[in-house]
């Protein structure tokens, strides 16, 4: 079993970015309903897109 661990949280930053219209729109559309906020969605959505081009980098 794995043994439980009290998470902490990372120290953040503020930045202000833009996004398009359109984007902020289809984001609340996927993350309506869902116990997500446009923050989280967007830093996953980072962190995803960072791996994947370590990933690519790697290869």
């Amino acid at each position: 079993m794995k043994k439980f661990k009290i998470p902490s949280v990372p120290s953040t930053t503020n930045k202000c970015i833009r996004f398009p219209d359109d984007i902020i729109e289809k984001v609340e559309n996927a993350i309506e309903g869902k116990s997500c906020t446009f923050t989280a969605f967007v830093v996953e959505a980072v962190r995803v897109a960072l791996e994947n081009i370590e990933e690519e980098t790697e290869q």
